[in-house]
C-alpha cells in the first residue's frame, strides 16, 4: 500500500486524537475519494480513517464484529464530529498486494482462498449488518434510477449498455442469498498475511451477511487487477471450493456492481 509523507496541524483534529497524532510522522494511504486514510508513525503503526459525518458508523461497527474472531484489529476510537474518524491499530503482516504475493501467483491463489473459506465459516449470530444482500440490491436499484455510475463500468463487466446490466439485476438478484459474513471488497490490498497466515482483514464497512459470490467476485477481479491476468482464475476457484460457486450469480454480482 502506497504511503506519502504529508504534514498536518494535530490541532486539525479533535481533542480525543491529540496522543496519537502529536508529534508523530503522518502519511497519506487513501485509496478512495470517499474518505482519507492516514497511516500513524506510532508504536507498531496506527490508521486513522476520516469522511462524511455518519459514514463510517458501519465500517466502526464491522471492524469490532471481525475483531471478536480475531479477522481485525480492535476499534480504538469512533468519532462522529463533522466529520467521522476512525482508529485502528495496525494489522501486523503484509497485504497481498505486495511483490512478495504476487512473485508466486499460485500461493496467492491458495491463501486467499483459505482465508476466505475460513471467513465464510464464521457464524453470522449478532453481525451489525444482517442482510447485506437487501443492502446492496436497494443500492444498485438508486444509483441506476439516479444515472449513478461510470460510463465505462458496462463494458468494463461484461454488459452492453447500464440498462442490460440492471435488467440482470432485476431478473436475476432474487437469486442472491444472505446466509454468509463476508468482507465485501475481498480486493488484495485488504487481506493481510503474517508469517504465511492470515493475519486479518481491513475495510470491512462493506460487510456483513450476504451472498459468498460479492467476496469470490471481488477476489476474482483483484487478482486479475494486481497480476495484470486472468491466468489464475480457474485455480483460485479450484483452492475455494468449485461447489460452492455459481457462475450464474457470478454474472449478477457483476451486473450489480455496475452500479457499485
Amino acid at each position: 500500500m502506497k504511503r506519502k509523507r504529508i504534514y498536518i496541524d494535530p490541532a486539525d483534529f479533535p481533542p480525543e486524537l491529540f496522543a496519537y497524532v502529536n508529534g508523530f510522522a503522518l502519511y497519506d494511504s487513501s485509496s478512495s475519494p470517499s474518505a482519507r486514510v492516514y497511516f500513524i508513525a506510532k508504536e507498531n503503526g496506527y490508521f486513522l480513517k476520516t469522511a462524511a459525518k455518519g459514514t463510517l458508523k458501519t465500517e466502526a461497527d464491522m471492524t469490532a464484529y471481525f475483531n471478536k474472531f480475531a479477522l481485525a484489529s480492535p476499534v480504538l476510537m469512533y468519532l462522529s464530529r463533522d466529520y467521522d474518524y476512525l482508529l485502528t491499530k495496525k494489522v501486523a503482516g503484509n497485504d497481498c498486494s505486495e511483490a512478495r504475493f504476487l512473485q508466486d501467483p499460485k500461493r496467492l491463489c491458495d491463501r486467499l482462498a483459505e482465508a476466505m473459506r475460513l471467513l465464510h465459516g464464521f457464524d453470522t449470530v449478532g453481525c451489525p449488518v444482517k442482510n447485506h444482500t437487501k443492502h446492496y440490491l436497494s443500492a444498485a436499484e438508486r444509483n441506476y434510477a439516479a444515472m449513478r455510475y461510470e460510463q465505462s463500468a458496462p463494458r468494463a463487466f461484461g454488459f452492453s449498455c447500464a440498462k442490460e446490466a440492471f435488467e440482470r439485476v432485476q431478473t436475476h438478484g432474487g437469486n442472491l442469498k444472505a446466509d454468509t459474513l463476508i468482507h465485501g471488497d475481498f480486493c488484495l490490498p485488504n487481506v493481510i498475511f503474517r508469517n504465511g497466515k492470515l493475519s486479518g482483514f481491513v475495510d470491512v464497512g462493506n460487510g456483513g451477511v450476504g451472498d459468498r459470490h460479492v467476496d469470490i467476485f471481488w477476489a476474482l477481479w483483484s487478482l486479475n487487477y494486481n497480476l495484470k491476468t486472468n491466468t489464475y482464475a480457474q485455480r483460485f476457484q479450484d483452492a475455494y471450493g468449485r461447489e460452492s460457486i455459481d457462475k450464474e450469480v457470478l454474472r449478477t454480482i457483476a451486473a450489480i456492481e455496475v452500479f457499485g
